[in-house]
């Protein structure tokens, strides 16, 4: 079951920070968007955040998946939950951004229909004081994707 995180909930940070290595920037933006959580069995199994940032543009960030629960599908239905709530709030277009390493996520975004729109050069080097390494890949720039509602 897919659903907001209430005020009152504790922030399922250990699963933010698979898709953030930043306390302080999740924080920050956690604070300004809305975070979606799917449980199963009382468990909270997924997370993701929407956050708005221009007038009629939903940026979707932080898609994370507990790693005991990953390869079941739940990443997709976490993307498409979150086109839909974007939808659902009059939202024209839904972006984000991964990091170049991210092949799985790339594949993921770009199958629920996003598409390429840019690169944000050595984003990673310049936000994050340690370097992030995925698939054998260090990870240096944002790749941004966006799909019009």
């Amino acid at each position: 079951m897919i659903r907001m995180l209430t005020a009152s909930e504790q922030l399922p940070m250990d699963l933010l920070l698979l898709a953030d290595p930043s306390e302080e920037i999740v924080t920050e933006y956690v604070q300004r968007g809305f975070c979606y959580v799917d449980e199963r069995d009382g468990e909270i199994v997924g997370v993701y955040v929407l956050l708005p940032t221009r007038p009629h543009t939903m940026e979707l960030v932080n898609v994370a998946i507990d790693e005991r629960w990953q390869g079941q599908g739940i990443g997709k239905q976490l993307v498409l939950h979150a086109i839909e709530r974007a939808k659902a709030m009059h939202f024209k277009t839904i972006q984000l951004g991964t990091g170049n390493s991210s092949v799985d996520q790339l594949a993921l975004y770009q199958k629920c229909g996003f598409r390429i729109v840019g690169v944000d050069r050595d984003f990673f080097l310049q936000h994050y004081d340690e370097p992030i390494f995925e698939n054998g890949i260090q990870c240096i720039d944002m790749i941004r994707l966006e799909l019009l509602l």
